[in-house]
């Protein structure tokens, strides 16, 4: 019997020993130490101490010093594959034996750090922070390698990933593992490896229907509306990695205006005419997507925006400005906490103002809540409403001044001051969708990315200020 009938007959037995406790939710505080010691199994746990045994065998054949990388490979794969059909409390376990047996040795660590410290200022601290670097790498480095790089082995990764991230804060035991992940993912997916590739019309269809699912920011209706979004005044581009071929990990749709637009529906009007190319002078991001759940924390939108930026400057030298129609999507939950303090720092004239609009004198925070909650009054009020005002000062307020810790809250304006651009203009009721609403009350912000400046802006938020134009920071509340 060759090692890979071998490995798979144990995959098939530890299937069959694992299935009757399937269903359960969640693994036992136990450690893997502890249960690998033990005889019997707990009440909460998916494998027996023997199946989990086999399994931890099966692992450390994977990295086994005496096979190849192929044999290897191999190995890595028969785990996957059953890992395809074993069931979530079975999958935890596999997890939990990766984050917990497979760390580096502990007695090496502390010497190659104990010579290290020893060594510091002296001419052996060169080799001595080689021995440390080389202790401090894990087996579990080696196992995700040699998952890596099996047939389909970057596919499982990610997506174990994804699966393994909503657990992390009810088990800190896979904290190492996750942590490992994302590590090995930084240096995979780095954008000296990617390729920027333009998805139109005219692609496979198996890749324009990627655009369909994983479209986060505007749900693609139909395919009448995916059309209009590759029409001929717009581009889309997408960040392509060589072990996910037909896999966009992030894509940005851009629409070619003569203007800076201020409502998406517009932009999304299947029946709209195609804008005069030979006019665009502006360049709109109006959804930028992530697709791989897998891998969070690996950032590379940022670098995507630059090279789009140059994409597009080279095929249509007239364009001058370049900047995003962007949801607020915290702004409704924020204003529902901070309502009642912002209408605090109103003067006499503006808090009346506002209570004869709302018929409710002074205005309270619930009442000028409940005002909000009508799309159709909010989309008619007029630009001298003092509804109005409240609530744009309200989202630039949150946009440029609300903070958790030292960085900027919004998620969305996280990203986009981060690579460079300012906050520039917010615009009234410009997404009435449902899912506009719910966000930020139909409200809607353009971020401008000034090529000449976009340094000066990182040097601010390193500051933590928050750029910003004088229009949006005459918004704010004092």
């Amino acid at each position: 019997m060759n090692a890979t009938t071998w490995l798979s007959s144990k995959l098939n037995l530890l299937l069959n020993s694992a299935s009757a406790f399937a269903e359960l939710p969640q693994v036992d505080d136990r450690s893997t130490r502890e249960r690998l010691d033990a005889t019997l199994r707990q009440k909460t746990e998916a494998l027996s101490p023997r199946s989990l045994r086999k399994t931890l065998t099966l692992l450390q054949a994977v990295v086994d010093p005496r096979v190849s990388e192929v044999e290897g490979g191999r190995r890595a794969k028969a785990l996957a594959n059953w890992y395809a059909k074993a069931e979530a409390a079975e999958r935890q376990d596999l997890w939990l034996l990766i984050s917990e047996q497979f760390g580096p040795d502990a007695l090496k660590v502390r010497a190659a750090r104990d010579d290290y410290d020893a060594a510091l200022g002296t001419v052996e601290e060169g080799p001595a922070e080689i021995r440390l670097r080389r202790a401090l790498v894990s087996p579990r480095t080696r196992l995700l390698q040699r998952f890596a790089a099996s047939s389909g082995g970057m596919r499982f990764l990610v997506d174990l990933r994804a699966e393994l991230l909503p657990h992390l804060k009810g088990n800190k035991r896979l904290l190492a593992l996750d942590a490992e992940l994302e590590n090995l993912f930084s240096t995979w997916f780095d954008v000296a490896f990617l390729e920027l590739r333009s998805i139109s019309w005219d692609s496979p269809a198996s890749l324009v229907e990627k655009l369909i699912k994983y479209e986060a920011v505007h749900d693609i209706r139909s395919w009448a509306d995916l059309k209009n979004r590759l029409d001929s005044d717009r581009r889309c581009y997408g960040f392509f990695h060589p072990s996910l071929p037909n896999e966009p990990l992030i894509f940005v749709e851009v629409a070619l205006l003569h203007d800076m637009a201020d409502n998406i529906m517009p932009l999304l009007d299947e029946l709209a005419a195609p804008e005069d190319l030979q006019k665009a002078t502006v360049a709109i991001f109006y959804s930028i997507s992530n697709t791989q759940g897998g891998l969070k924390g690996v950032s590379f939108g940022d670098s995507l925006i630059k090279r789009v930026v140059e994409t597009l400057r080279a095929e249509f030298p007239k364009l001058k400005t370049f900047a995003t129609l962007s949801p607020i999507p915290g702004l409704r939950s924020w204003l529902s906490k901070n309502a009642e303090q912002l209408i605090t720092q109103l003067n006499d004239k503006e808090l009346a103002a506002l209570g004869r609009e709302i018929s409710f004198e002074p205005p309270t925070a619930s009442h000028v809540l409940a005002a909000l909650e009508q799309p159709l009054v909010l989309g008619a009020l007029s630009t001298k409403s003092a509804l109005r005002l409240f609530l744009t000062r309200a989202g630039a307020h949150y946009l440029g001044q609300a903070k958790s810790g030292e960085h900027v809250l919004d998620p969305v304006a996280r990203f986009h001051l981060g690579n460079g651009a300012r906050i520039e203009r917010i615009n009234w009721f410009a997404d009435p969708s449902v899912k506009g609403m719910k966000q930020s009350y139909g409200l809607m912000v353009n971020y401008l990315y000034d090529l000449k400046r976009i340094d000066k802006h990182r040097q601010m938020l390193d500051k933590g200020i928050a750029p910003a134009s004088s229009d949006v920071e005459s918004l704010y509340f004092n």
